[in-house]
């Protein structure tokens, strides 16, 4: 897995988009429109950080799992999100699916007029 790899798979999701409010060189992934849009991934070059549970309990089975390769989120770690590494024990399917799944946890807390169509597909 590489992040231009996971940025096209981001994207495609729908209502997905790229934005760099901090100036970094690669983007977070928000879905929602404008200001209210919700990041549902933290793309960095070398891993994702996403909503990896709905509280640090959930999200802490990554860091039992793989401990050389996730860890918390620095900030926001408390809310449930992780760090996941590329190229790492953590495979490519699961990386996917850990961002799909951050992605409709993010979706489904968004107000129903800000889901984007096709979402839950």
């Amino acid at each position: 897995m590489d992040a231009e790899t996971l940025l096209a798979h981001c994207l495609a999701k729908p209502g997905a988009w790229a934005d760099n409010p901090w100036d970094h060189e690669l983007p977070v992934i928000k879905v929602g429109s404008g200001e209210r849009g919700k990041i549902f991934a933290f793309l960095g070059r070398d891993g994702v950080g996403v909503k990896a549970g709905a509280n640090r309990e959930v999200a802490d089975e990554w860091l039992h799992r793989y401990p050389d390769d996730a860890s918390v989120m620095a900030y926001i770690g408390r809310s449930g999100w992780n760090n996941l590494a590329f190229g790492g024990a953590i495979p490519d399917d699961e990386l996917l699916e850990a961002v799909d799944e951050s992605y409709r946890s993010i979706v489904a807390k968004l107000p129903k007029s800000q889901r984007p169509d096709g979402w839950d597909a």
